[in-house]
């Protein structure tokens, strides 16, 4: 079947490529003129040039095929202006689900983020039913991205696009060239520039599995229902010590309450204004932290067959491909 692609030179757009060209589909991939290609350039694939602020660009991409993943997004925890943010996440997914609908592509794969799903009481995994509601987004890139579901769904509904919306959590893994949020916690913590760490949880997934995640959900998803790509629940600490074990030092033994870092990170931020680099730290990131962020993917499991590596595995290549390629010091 012929595909189109967007966020192929991207972290889980590269992993997602090369699982779509091993089952056996024709793939086009939408991409920026000027853009960093590496993730692509050994791949057998049709290049179409254009953007997701481009409609006309997206029409012509999507004509002649019959699938369309959607897996470009900003994906940055702080942002010099949001409005960019906003218009390749809300206003891009419309346009690119438009252009869907006028070219009858024949079924559809939004790439969402678990950002959007509430946090369950307790610190109990969340789930696709759990209650979340607009007002609760932190920061930009969860806001745009609820936002940006939202209008995918109702598109389903009002329009019958045929799409299915996956969830993925935090991925680890190879190919990830900016580094993402997630990669960037590897990367710095191997470096041993994070001597302590907060009281919190995440759910950490390998991009493979979130790449074959997608591909079920393709095959096997409904549309309009949404399904939580993950891996495992662990706290923050437990994550550290796994990289640390890779990179054969010792993790960080100190603790220090999400409060005590809010000064840091707005001078971080105050300084990322001026250089234009993303901080490490963030006050989103902060508020964030105060509730675990844990998540089950017993529907995909259920409904589509999905399963995932142990998260050892996930830190395990994340860590050799930032080694390989210069992120992180040699041992």
């Amino acid at each position: 079947m012929k595909i189109l692609l967007t966020g192929a030179t991207g972290f889980i757009g590269a992993a997602l490529a090369r699982r779509l060209i091993a089952a056996g589909h024709e793939l086009r991939a939408l991409v920026r003129p000027g853009s960093d290609r590496r993730n692509i350039l050994d791949l057998p694939l049709e290049i179409a040039e254009g953007a997701l602020e481009d409609d006309a660009s997206l029409l012509r991409a999507a004509r002649g095929c019959k699938g369309l993943f959607h897996a470009a997004a900003d994906y940055r925890l702080w942002v010099p202006d949001r409005r960019r943010m906003y218009q390749a996440n809300v206003v891009g997914t419309g346009l690119l689900m438009e252009a869907a609908l006028k070219a009858g592509v024949e079924r559809v794969v939004y790439t969402s983020s678990v950002a959007t799903i509430g946090a369950a009481l307790g610190g109990a995994p969340a789930n696709e039913d759990t209650p979340s509601e607009e007002a609760g987004m932190i920061g930009p890139y969860k806001h745009s991205k609820f936002l940006a579901e939202k209008l995918v769904r109702e598109l389903c509904l009002e329009k019958g696009l045929p799409a299915v919306i996956v969830n993925p959590s935090a991925p680890l893994g190879p190919r990830d060239l900016k580094p993402t949020p997630t990669g960037r916690i590897v990367v710095e913590a191997a470096n041993r520039r994070i001597p302590a760490y907060v009281d919190t949880g995440l759910n950490m997934v390998h991009v493979d599995d979130v790449a074959e995640g997608h591909l079920l959900a393709f095959e096997k998803g409904v549309a309009g229902e949404r399904y939580i790509l993950g891996g495992d629940n662990l706290e923050l600490s437990a994550l550290l010590k796994l990289i640390a074990e890779e990179a054969g030092f010792r993790p960080p033994a100190m603790r220090l309450p999400a409060k005590a870092l809010f000064p840091l990170a707005y001078a971080m931020e105050a300084l990322a204004f001026v250089t234009g680099r993303e901080p490490m730290l963030t006050s989103g990131s902060l508020r964030m932290a105060q509730k675990k962020m844990y998540f089950s993917s017993a529907k995909a499991e259920r409904e589509l067959g999905y399963t995932h590596r142990p998260v050892r595995e996930a830190v395990a290549d994340a860590y050799k491909w930032f080694l390989t390629y210069g992120y992180c010091g040699m041992k």
